[in-house]
């Protein structure tokens, strides 16, 4: 069974299952090492990505307010 990867907030750095802390200062699960200390990454590309997405769906909410 593949490892799960979890960043800890608290202590900034990437652990595994059985060293995480069992509060909510965690970001995960991700499947490798690499995953988890990439989560800031991660985060802004889904940021963005929801950004861009909300923005379209805005302007087509506006379009059909007016009758277009």
């Amino acid at each position: 069974m593949a490892e799960t990867w979890w960043w800890d907030l608290a202590q900034g750095r990437a652990v595994t299952s059985d060293e995480r802390p069992r509060d909510m200062e965690v970001l995960g699960p991700y499947p490798s090492r690499a995953a988890a200390e990439a989560w800031k990454e991660t985060a802004e590309a889904r940021n963005e990505a929801w950004d861009e997405a909300d923005e379209e769906w805005e302007g087509t909410d506006t379009e059909s307010d007016d009758g277009a």
